[in-house]
């Protein structure tokens, strides 16, 4: 009996016990691979997937499901010739779309939200939530006069700021007091409704009266809230802020985005989409960006700055370089989001700055249904640049990662 338990216990240890310190136990190990093995059929077998079903027929498609090729099918390069070369020129010029948008407009993302980053990071700042209403209320006002009065659209927003300037420079020395303050204010608002009423008396005042009236309605509840409300917001308060513009659904603003695009003639231009795709990452690489600048020694800084460096040197030369595995992962996750781009080029682009995501839906037919060999091939054509990036930037993408899972 004794012998049978001495058995027992040394197949489990066999099992369960590691053979030295630091290794892990033969179960252990299977049950390690076994996991990562599963993993990877559940990853590549898409993609698998989708390099085969470029090399099908319609046939195949539709009367599958077939996998291994040459036994269960036989490949056919038809949709590559209806893809490169019947359709070469498309091809070419949606390709050659993407690629300029996406390097252009993920440049300038990371280069503004570097700064941004290293700003918030560094910079105490402190506005008065006052002074950021009144900001956005008179750039709305802008953008009411601009859309009903058809103002040139640079003419209108630099009309706003300069009444912005001049307003905030007023609440912030605040020359009256508080009575004369709600006497101006009371006698704007006079003037408000009785804009707005005069349509009722005068026609030719009609639009115009109710259009003054939401101006200055505007205005003035922004210029009351920069004289009386004295609450100021902080660097976490507005990286939250800036955050937060991602939690919005990209559908609610892409009206919005396309009238603007539309008021100022930019359509179906590159610039348009450069410009959208740039500001719609922004909020991510500030977030990304300032984690990484933040694991940065302030003295490091000081040092330099005790030098000689301005702040631009001191971030060209020393933040820039010390955060360039952070800065490689999240160009790489900028420049996949701005190459994934959907709704914004579907809104924006009509014809002549179409990109790769665009041309993957018009795979799909209202005649012939889903062409899946075409999409597939489309699909692997713009994968492609991807997978390089990824390969090229995998050392610093994994010195990124480890960098901001241990930050803190």
């Amino acid at each position: 009996m004794n012998k049978l338990n001495l058995d027992s216990k040394s197949k489990s240890s066999f099992w369960l016990d590691p053979s030295s310190i630091g290794e892990m136990s033969l179960l252990g190990k299977l049950t390690c691979y076994f996991s990562l093995l599963l993993w990877a059929f559940i990853v590549l077998f898409p993609i698998y997937w989708l390099v085969i079903t470029a090399f099908k027929s319609m046939d195949d498609v539709n009367f599958g499901p077939v996998f291994v090729p040459w036994l269960d099918f036989t490949p056919s390069l038809h949709a590559w010739k209806n893809i490169i070369l019947d359709d070469m020129a498309d091809t070419l010029s949606t390709y050659t779309n993407s690629i300029v948008i996406s390097f252009f407009s993920t440049i300038i993302c990371v280069i503004v939200g570097s700064l941004a980053a290293y700003a918030i990071a560094r910079i105490e700042y402190k506005p008065k939530f006052g002074s950021i209403a009144l900001f956005a209320l008179v750039i709305a006002a802008s953008c009411v006069a601009i859309g009903r009065w058809g103002v040139d659209w640079w003419i209108g927003i630099t009309s706003g700021l300069a009444v912005y300037f001049f307003l905030w420079r007023e609440s912030i020395r605040k020359r009256f007091n508080s009575k004369t303050m709600m006497l101006i204010v009371g006698l704007f608002i006079l003037l408000a409704l009785v804009l707005l009423f005069s349509g009722n008396y005068f026609s030719n005042f009609d639009k115009h009266g109710i259009t003054l009236f939401i101006i200055l309605i505007l205005i003035m509840i922004g210029l009351s809230a920069a004289y009386w409300i004295n609450g100021s917001v902080g660097n976490s308060d507005i990286l939250f802020w800036v955050i937060s513009q991602r939690i919005l659904p990209p559908v609610v603003v892409v009206l919005p985005v396309y009238i603007m695009f539309q008021r100022v003639g930019l359509l179906d231009t590159h610039f348009a989409l450069i410009v959208a795709y740039a500001v719609v990452n922004l909020p991510i690489v500030v977030w990304l960006m300032h984690d990484f600048i933040a694991t940065i020694p302030i003295d490091l800084e000081e040092s330099a700055q005790l030098d000689g460096s301005s702040k631009f040197g001191i971030f060209w030369e020393i933040v820039l370089p010390l955060t360039r595995p952070g800065l490689a992962a999240t160009t790489l996750l900028t420049l996949i989001l701005s190459w994934n781009e959907y709704l914004l080029s579907a809104f924006l682009s009509t014809s002549k700055a179409q990109t790769m995501p665009i041309m993957v839906s018009a795979q799909i037919t209202m005649e012939r249904g889903i062409q899946w060999w075409n999409m597939s091939v489309v699909i692997i054509l713009m994968i492609i640049p991807v997978i390089i990036m990824a390969f090229l930037l995998q050392r610093f993408i994994s010195k990124g990662v480890l960098l901001g899972a241990v930050k803190g």
